[in-house]
């Protein structure tokens, strides 16, 4: 398969999607704000169906509002190659995260058709409806229901910060009533997703594509360090039980030996609360989050296991209580060697250089790998900027994870 190295109309193609697709839900900053059910997600959707049907695919939505273009292959009762991303984004966040792998299949689709016409197996680009859970307490809604992962028994009681149901988001933009096919599918032969790296591994390494063997593992966790409320000028330090003094004393530990035990591994306390958090009284109360990451399940546990046995002595040492809770246990998910394979075969014969690696950041892919054949194909993101209105990456590396896609579509379903 021959696609024209040097093609202007390609490049063009890609930026004016990439701005146009993040000018729904634009924000002042230049970041972007699509948050599930919103009304600039569902302009954006809607914009996207249209487009869809304008590049000859057959388009339709499921349900919970994940919308579909299809290419259908000449056999019968073929299966469906699934490629695409999700439309959902973070709070002013950036305009490539999600949205590159739906244009991308947009594109890649268009390609094909235009070149060689319907493919022998279906050929399918999806715009998942959300990913994130930055709107509510739900991640992969979109994935999730497809695979059959998550149920309308999931969402039933959640809310969002302005006390709106997720139930009554979702039918006021049209969805969860019935009227559209349900979402679980049982036809899927394999799911491509192309997206941002959303690090600096690539960029920093000068590899154009990444080749993801893993998504890590994530364990995340409550800790709580109960200690004592008292006076900050009648209370001698000897008699302290401040649950802040050992709260640091137990995140200077978690970080250390993070650092010690693999060099994959990472860890990261991103809340910090105490009470009762005035200047003049001793915290009796500190409450902070844990979450740790790695390609391996037995070193994620292992590692646990070991830090919350000296989080312990540290506790009792100081007499104060000590809560851990744990809150997500995600396993590490492996995608289709097959698929890498392919990949690899491609890139080597394109001599274009790669880099095999695990994704440190959660994917739909990894909703997908249980179920199904699955890929993920990394661009480099600079400087590993994401969720921000700086999120950047170069057309050029764009078009070059583009032309991978259409080529795997190419051998899988031609």
């Amino acid at each position: 398969m021959v696609i024209n190295e040097k093609s202007p109309a390609l490049f063009e193609q890609i930026e004016e999607m990439v701005e146009w697709l993040g000018s729904f839900g634009k924000s002042k900053s230049n970041g972007v704000t699509r948050q599930l059910y919103s009304t600039e997600w569902r302009c954006a959707q809607k914009a996207l169906e249209k487009r869809m049907n304008k590049i000859g695919l057959d388009v339709y939505f499921d349900d919970v509002g994940n919308l579909f273009g299809r290419l259908p292959g000449s056999r019968e009762n073929t299966t469906t190659i699934l490629t695409g991303s999700h439309i959902d984004t973070v709070i002013d966040g950036g305009k490539y995260d999600g949205a590159y792998g739906v244009i991308a299949g947009m594109i890649a689709l268009q390609y094909l058709y235009e070149t060689y016409g319907l493919p022998k197996k279906n050929i399918e680009v999806v715009s998942l409806c959300e990913e994130e859970g930055s709107r509510f307490p739900m991640t992969y809604w979109g994935s999730g229901s497809i695979t059959g992962v998550r149920t309308i028994e999931d969402v039933q009681n959640l809310v969002d910060l302005q006390n709106i149901s997720f139930i009554k988001a979702m039918q006021d933009s049209g969805f969860g009533q019935g009227k559209y096919r349900q979402p679980k599918r049982n036809d899927l032969d394999c799911f491509i997703e192309l997206h941002i790296e959303q690090g600096e591994v690539l960029e920093r390494e000068a590899m154009p594509i990444g080749v993801v063997s893993h998504i890590v593992g994530q364990k995340r966790y409550e800790i709580t360090v109960i200690g004592e409320s008292n006076h900050a000028g009648t209370t001698p330090m000897a008699w302290r039980k401040d649950a802040m003094y050992v709260a640091s004393g137990l995140i200077q530990l978690l970080i250390q030996r993070a650092k010690e035990t693999n060099s994959d591994l990472v860890a990261t306390v991103g809340q910090l609360n105490l009470e009762p958090n005035i200047a003049n009284v001793i915290p009796g109360k500190a409450t902070f989050t844990v979450d740790i990451r790695h390609s391996d399940e037995d070193v994620i546990d292992q590692f646990s296991k070991n830090l919350f046995k000296e989080f312990q002595s540290i506790a009792d040492r100081h007499t104060t209580d000590l809560k851990i809770k744990n809150w997500m246990d995600e396993k590490p998910t492996k995608m289709c060697e097959k698929l890498i394979e392919i990949s690899e075969l491609i890139l080597t014969k394109d001599q274009i250089p790669y880099k095999k690696m695990a994704s440190g950041a959660g994917h739909d892919s990894q909703m997908f790998s249980p179920f199904c054949a699955t890929s993920l194909l990394f661009v480099p993101s600079h400087k590993g900027i994401s969720h921000s209105p700086h999120e950047f990456t170069r057309t050029e590396d764009l078009e070059k994870g583009i032309r991978l896609l259409i080529k795997l579509l190419y051998e899988l379903a031609y």
